[in-house]
């Protein structure tokens, strides 16, 4: 009982802890026992908090943006292919899937949103409910639309334990058995070792009003020929044995709902104490009103006689006997403003993205700003990678499948042997980059590590701007000679004053000058904000 975490944390004796009565379950009792109310609750803060809605808007900014693009690489050495030829197959990949992604009708089965839209859908949906899945579907092709392929976003909601019954709750049941033996958490089935086998989807949401009666769907996760997947499951794991995600919000509900609460209230005091109402108490009665409403041109709310109205000018006729006393709160508080940052800082915290990011408010000095966003970037880049793992990528797979079959991509051994249909599949998705606050410091820095091999000019054009290295080249190579065409010669200068391509690139040994000499500067600013900081 005295002994290692019986005399810590694991202490019944001491004060601090003897009242701290905690008890943890499996995961289908602490998770799926609750998920219902936990989406329900997220959901109304996401519409009605707005702290709650910038979280959920800033990843969904951060990791997707206008969408993560495509980049086709594939292992060239492993395919036997010359530089050429793996940059035409690439090319000739990335065209294909874009005349697929960029049509709403082509990829989406509802024919609502197209693929970036789609992502951007996914991920929000993922993050307010816990999870969210995509259901893939095959249409049938036509002259515009050659690929069958469409995909299907279903909501967590609709992913549910089957039941015979509409009474029973999604809050009452939650684990069920299969017709075959298997068992169903929160409508993921299960085989014997654990495995997901299938899911079950429902064809209404519950308790939605007005719907039909509820069919049940049994889909597998993978195709049994194909081996592709049938359906896609987005979520993050928290636990061993766990099949369905946790709210983003799931662990600053509470503090969400009580701020909102907060800033209602010191909104309210401040409207209220805005307003300059009188209330005139006669003995004749409200009946007889020698005064009428001023300003304001609306109709009375209400003529209740337990109700008075505030507003700019309102006078109000009390009845006899009547008295209205206000009480003096000293609203709103004068401590508002730092109060909201500190309790933002804790939900910032849980939530990894740093209260200046939260609250889009960046009043810290260069230094400080910086950190906060590059402790945010580290989140939205691990985000991203799951987000693609789980998403992006398994739709490229079964497209590229797609694409081979049908003969519009030829790519030699793809269906014959797993190591060379890996090798087409590399791909890298592009998205959002991280931004710069400094762009002269953070540009200069990129140089100096292209410079000494640290880092390569596609990987720093990827995280400047998320643009792509080999298209700008080539833009740059046209551009180049547009210019040398309309100065008339091949590098002189004219006598309009431009200026060759030739004259305007510095030498190695200037450029490598003039960066060691902002890094110079750089550093005796970062100094000097230091100090001030101190």
């Amino acid at each position: 009982m005295n002994k290692g975490y019986g005399d810590a944390g694991a202490s019944w004796h001491k004060r601090s802890t003897k009242g701290f009565r905690a008890f943890s379950g499996s995961p289908k009792e602490d998770i799926d026992a609750h998920n219902w109310t936990l989406r329900q609750r997220a959901r109304m803060l996401y519409m009605a908090a707005p702290i709650a809605t910038s979280a959920i808007r800033t990843n969904r900014t951060n990791v997707v943006g206008i969408g993560l693009q495509l980049k086709s690489r594939i292992d060239r050495e492993a395919l036997g292919m010359t530089q050429e030829a793996a940059d035409a197959w690439q090319a000739q990949a990335e065209r294909e899937f874009s005349l697929w992604a960029n049509n709403k009708r082509a990829c989406d089965a509802t024919g609502v949103n197209n693929f970036a839209a789609m992502q951007q859908l996914a991920l929000a949906s993922w993050l307010v409910s816990g999870d969210v899945f995509a259901v893939v579907k095959q249409y049938d092709p036509t002259p515009l639309m050659p690929y069958s392929l469409r995909i299907h976003l279903i909501e967590a909601d609709r992913v549910a334990t089957p039941t015979s019954s509409g009474i029973v709750t999604p809050m009452l049941l939650t684990t069920g058995k299969a017709a075959n033996g298997n068992t169903i958490y929160d409508g993921v089935e299960v085989d014997s070792n654990g495995q997901i086998v299938a899911y079950h989807i429902r064809s209404t949401y519950p308790f939605e009003l007005g719907a039909a009666a509820t069919k049940w769907a049994r889909v597998e996760a993978y195709g049994r020929r194909t081996g592709l997947p049938n359906i896609l499951h987005i979520m993050e794991s928290e636990r061993p044995d766990q099949y369905r995600g946790v709210s983003y919000l799931a662990q600053v509900i509470e503090p969400l709902l009580q701020l909102r609460r907060y800033t209602e209230s010191e909104l309210t005091a401040a409207v209220v104490e805005s307003f300059f109402t009188a209330f005139i108490k006669t003995e004749a009665g409200a009946g007889d009103n020698p005064f009428n409403e001023v300003g304001s041109s609306l109709p009375e709310v209400t003529r209740d006689p337990n109700e008075y109205e505030m507003g700019p000018g309102q006078i109000n006729i009390m009845e006899p006997g009547e008295d209205v006393t206000f009480a003096d709160p000293k609203r709103p508080a004068s401590g508002f403003d730092s109060f909201l940052r500190a309790i933002c800082e804790q939900v910032g915290a849980a939530l990894e993205i740093p209260a200046d990011l939260l609250l889009k408010a960046f009043n810290s000095s260069y230094s400080a700003s910086r950190a906060a966003l590059l402790e945010a970037w580290k989140a939205f880049r691990m985000r991203r990678k799951w987000f693609v793992d789980d998403f992006c990528t398994p739709i490229y797979e079964i497209f590229i499948a797609e694409a081979v079959a049908r003969g519009r991509i030829s790519a030699p051994g793809f269906f014959a042997d797993p190591a060379t249909r890996a090798a087409y599949l590399g791909a890298e998705w592009i998205g959002p980059s991280q931004g710069q606050l400094d762009p002269t410091k953070e540009i200069t820095a990129e140089i100096l590590a292209i410079g000494e091999g640290i880092t390569t000019r596609e990987q720093a054009t990827i995280r400047l701007n998320g643009g792509q290295w080999d298209a700008n080249i080539d833009q740059l190579a046209r551009e180049n000679e547009k210019l040398r065409a309309a100065q008339g010669d091949t590098g002189s200068t004219g006598d309009s004053g431009g200026t060759s391509v030739a004259g305007a690139s510095l030498s190695a040994a200037v450029r490598r000058a003039a960066i060691v000499a902002e890094v110079e500067k750089t550093i005796k600013e970062g100094d000097k904000d230091k100090h001030e900081n101190e």
